[in-house]
């Protein structure tokens, strides 16, 4: 790693204790972060894993549920019971806090579920297939809001990693080499001013016995 082009002057040695001090302490903290980071990365990671589970469950049950109603009323007879009922579904930005860092997040809000059962002529097992498809749409709108924290936390999760990567590869070995160079610049004209000092007192002293 390549030293600073700086001049060897104690006033460029404090000021690079200094930075060196302050970029260490920056990687210790940045470091720390980036582990918190990577553990709630993991458990997000987690959770999405485990509502992956419960909504291949969810299709599962769901579809053939439809399929056995459209078998048991028909198809016309289902469109009707469709244009029937109706729901209002809201969406809502949230903040989400994460590993100390918030992020924007989408909240969707699931209207009640009412029984359609004896209302304009509809079946039990449309109430089956509404409750089946609400469990499946929360189980996707929670997925939703997940799958953005895990792709933005994802993305934090880099960017300290690759200020970590500059502080520890490049800036602070940089920083090092450059207060190592001037350190040992500076001892070096401590020494040729000794050596000097040293000279011209003997010669002081030679004038003085010849005189």
């Amino acid at each position: 790693m390549a030293k600073l082009n700086i001049a060897p002057t104690k006033s460029n040695l404090l000021a690079m204790k200094e930075q060196l001090a302050i970029s260490q302490n920056g990687y210790e903290l940045l470091e720390q972060k980036r582990e918190i980071l990577v553990q709630e990365l993991m458990r997000m990671v987690d959770r999405v894993k485990l509502l992956e589970t419960q909504i291949n469950e969810a299709v599962k049950t769901a579809y053939p549920a439809f399929r056995r109603m459209l078998m048991a009323n028909g198809s016309d007879q289902v469109k009707r019971i469709a244009a029937g009922i109706h729901y209002d579904f809201e969406m809502h930005e949230k903040q989400v806090s994460v590993g100390g860092m918030t992020f924007p997040s989408l909240d969707v809000i699931l209207p009640e579920r009412k029984l359609s059962c004896s209302m304009l002529g509809t079946y039990a097992n449309t109430d089956d297939v509404i409750e089946k498809f609400f469990n499946l749409l929360s189980l996707l709108t929670q997925m939703a809001s997940i799958r953005t924290i895990v792709w933005r936390l994802a993305e934090e999760v880099r960017k300290t990693q690759r200020r970590v990567n500059a502080l520890d590869k490049m800036v602070i070995p940089q920083t090092l080499e450059t207060k190592i160079y001037i350190e040992n610049a500076l001892e070096e004209k401590e020494r040729e001013n000794v050596f000097v000092l040293k000279a011209l007192k003997k010669k002081n002293e030679r004038k003085q016995e010849a005189w």
